[in-house]
């Protein structure tokens, strides 16, 4: 026989849960006289076949046609409106929810007129706060028939939200800005991300109270992730690689630099852009007119790990190790490398 429930209730604080539902699984047995009791910042939802019956917000409340209207269609008058009716009721946590964390897992490409590339790859986290504003409607909208729905079950969805307004503001806003100054209006970026992201919050029953930007920064992307990007030519690449080879190698008196260190993609390394582009567009020039690159005469068709470093502008050492990992192709004779000029373009193509 199913059990009838005359005290209905959720004596929980609710910190991390959003929605309970009563009974966790199937439909519950309630009656006229039954008792509701519903704790401060909770509201209860009735439902029945997926329809909202009624909202009771904090109090003790005894369920009658009068506060429940929709139950007279439910309830014959044979059994004197004692007779049991099954339904569902959602408590539903009306708290705050905040310091919820968000993240870029992507940088954000923005544009940087004037310094380096003329964009920036910026990527940055903080903090956001929401609550349950609209009860039944979050409950219909997101809910459903779930017995138990967290924090952890919506944040993904929530972070993307998010992340699309910001995304779309810094587009918006880089197009006068330079990234120094963007770095600078972190509090009036988090203030538009919140206006703009009202709207999609309301539509699921919640209010976005708070979203603050904790960090914003150029990322650091290695010269291969931005040439994937298309974002770098070969020649711009391998003045990159150059940089990176001689600032590890200032690090790292040893020896090593890798070939493929990260690098700052906003802020940092505009000169050495600036360099790169020029000389990446007079090696151009030269390989269209037929001359040999600026710096010396055309290199050898085969070349010693020495010759190679010199042709990619990085440390013999690099070469050999790059060679070792399988990432530059090479012929062992002896005990000494050769390395085809065909395969030190294959390797800067990859």
């Amino acid at each position: 026989m199913a059990r009838v429930f005359d005290v209905i209730e959720y004596p929980n604080e609710m910190r991390d849960e959003i929605v309970h539902r009563f009974p966790e699984s199937g439909a519950g047995d309630f009656r006229i006289g039954s008792q509701v009791i519903v704790r401060e910042a909770q509201s209860a939802v009735f439902f029945r076949d997926g329809k909202a019956l009624d909202t009771f917000g904090p109090g003790r409340h005894t369920i009658t046609t009068a506060n429940v209207p929709l139950l007279i269609d439910y309830i014959g008058k044979a059994f004197n409106d004692r007779s049991p009716f099954t339904a569902e009721v959602y408590f539903v946590s009306r708290r705050e929810f905040a310091n919820e964390k968000w993240g870029t897992p992507q940088p954000i490409i923005v544009r940087n007129p004037g310094m380096g590339l003329g964009v920036a790859l910026m990527q940055g986290y903080g903090s956001y706060s929401f609550q349950v504003s609209d009860p039944q409607q979050f409950v219909t909208q997101v809910v459903g028939a779930t017995g138990t729905f967290t924090t952890r079950d919506i944040k993904a969805r929530l972070r993307s939200m998010l992340l699309s307004k910001l995304q779309d503001l810094l587009g918006e806003t880089a197009a006068g800005k330079s990234v120094p100054e963007l770095i600078g209006l972190v509090e009036e970026l988090g203030a538009g991300v919140r206006a703009k992201a009202q709207d999609d919050f309301k539509a699921l029953g919640l209010t976005l109270k708070s979203f603050y930007i904790e960090s914003l920064k150029p990322s650091d992307k290695s010269a291969e992730e931005l040439r994937a990007m298309g974002m770098l030519d070969i020649a711009t690449y391998t003045q990159l690689q150059a940089a990176d080879a001689m600032r590890d190698a200032a690090q790292n008196p040893s020896g090593g630099a890798g070939l493929t260190a990260g690098i700052g993609a906003g802020m940092g390394i505009g000169n050495v852009l600036g360099d790169a582009l020029k000389q990446g567009a007079a090696g151009g020039a030269a390989a269209s007119s037929g001359a040999p690159a600026a710096g010396g005469s055309t290199p050898p068709p085969v070349m010693t790990p020495s010759e190679a470093a010199s042709y990619l502008r990085v440390a013999e050492e690099d070469v050999i190790a790059a060679i070792e990992a399988g990432q530059i192709k090479a012929k062992k004779i002896g005990k000494a490398y050769r390395i085809s000029r065909e395969a030190l373009d294959e390797f800067l193509s990859s």
